[in-house]
């Protein structure tokens, strides 16, 4: 069997699908890459990967401009005549189905990891029902399989019937690798609360710093951010900005770090407070996983792995007061740390190995070849 793992960003195949492609290589697949170029594209080669260039714009969305970018989907799958594609991210789900449904691909998988600004932005409602319209389209052939990351987009999809729900399946995350995410004792000294994400204003860094203030950072807690700032999104937090937070000492800021398994281990508690429904976060998943207790939004996404009160702590988005009284208790409490990151870990193993979840995605795969 052949297999394109498409996305949006060379960044989001190394970071989300790798893991994938390993395991379908490792039971004969052949594996092919395709996304925009960047510094990933020579590590995914590196493992041993053919990657193939798309270029595809992200910053906007415009089927009339973006019209050459289809039109090179199509010729890349005409010319490598995969059995499978499985596109990520909106872009490539839509115009990769399209390609697709032109060159005659068999199967179309198309993973929904979140519904995306466009959704999200009150502003943008001319763009969503465009967006929406072009998904109902691309994702009307019977060859086309859609996964979600949490039950509420998958709800929205189909209540708005832009997929029927029997061709739809509920996977959440891409899973996390809990052999190489591993509990460690908690560091000496003040109590550390780490973010870690794209460095975006919807993912709630603006709320953590505000949290960070009301808690004493930096003399009682040490407030981390771990990213950098995504150029392609117009929510990135400009650099300018976050070195000032630093400068003003409330926050450190650590940029992008590759060992997050070693950086967690240098932290108390985690929190990510998004401020929108996305799919289920990984970083929540590799906190949880490194026994660290969380702190997120009751959000779809984030509240569909944790529950309040067991694995963490759930609080409304955009409320800084609710955050930093979360974070007080874990700050004071190191056996109530201790309990629910337990909690956590326990159920990643139960439910987000890489293991589980590309395991069930090949079942997708299976029953989309089947016919089923």
């Amino acid at each position: 069997m052949k297999i394109i793992l498409s996305a949006n960003t060379d960044w989001y195949l190394y970071n989300y699908r790798l893991p994938l492609a390993i395991f379908l290589r490792e039971r004969g697949w052949e594996v092919v890459l395709l996304s925009p170029p960047g510094p990933y594209a020579e590590k995914l080669q590196g493992e041993g990967f053919r990657w193939l260039a798309w270029h595809l714009a992200r910053k906007t969305f415009s089927p009339r401009r973006d019209w050459s970018a289809i039109l090179q989907a199509l010729r890349i799958y005409r010319s490598e005549r995969p059995d499978i594609v499985h596109h990520n991210t909106i872009k490539p789900d839509i115009y990769g189905s399209f390609a697709a449904g032109r060159a005659g691909v068999p199967g179309v998988v198309n993973s929904i990891t979140g519904l995306g600004y466009v959704f999200l932005d009150g502003r943008r409602w001319g763009v969503r029902g465009l967006v929406q319209a072009m998904y109902r389209q691309a994702f009307r052939p019977e060859r086309v399989r859609a996964i979600f990351e949490n039950k509420t987009d998958r709800a929205y999809f189909i209540a708005n019937r832009l997929i029927p729900e029997k061709r739809t399946f509920l996977i959440e995350s891409s899973g996390v690798d809990a052999a190489r995410f591993v509990p460690h004792p908690e560091p000496p000294g003040i109590p550390v609360v780490m973010m870690a994400s794209r460095m975006l204003w919807d993912k709630g860094a603006g709320v953590l710093l505000e949290a960070g203030r009301m808690l004493g950072a930096p003399h009682r807690v040490r407030i981390v951010l771990v990213g950098d700032p995504d150029p392609g999104n117009p929510n990135a937090i400009p650099r300018e900005t976050l070195q000032a937070w630093q400068e003003e000492g409330v926050v450190e800021w650590w940029g992008f770090q590759s060992d997050m398994q070693a950086v967690l281990a240098q932290c108390h508690i985690f929190t990510l407070p998004t401020m929108y429904a996305e799919g289920l976060p990984v970083s929540i998943l590799e906190a949880a996983a490194c026994q660290r207790p969380i702190v997120t939004t009751a959000v779809p996404g984030p509240e569909d792995f944790v529950t309040d009160g067991v694995q963490g702590l759930l609080v409304p988005p955009g409320d800084a007061g609710a955050l930093a009284a979360a974070l007080e208790r874990f700050i004071r409490d190191p056996a109530l740390r201790g309990k629910m990151g337990t909690a956590g870990r326990q159920r990643v193993l139960e439910n987000y190995t890489t293991q589980i979840v590309n395991t069930r995605t090949l079942a997708v795969y299976a029953g989309l070849m089947e016919g089923a």
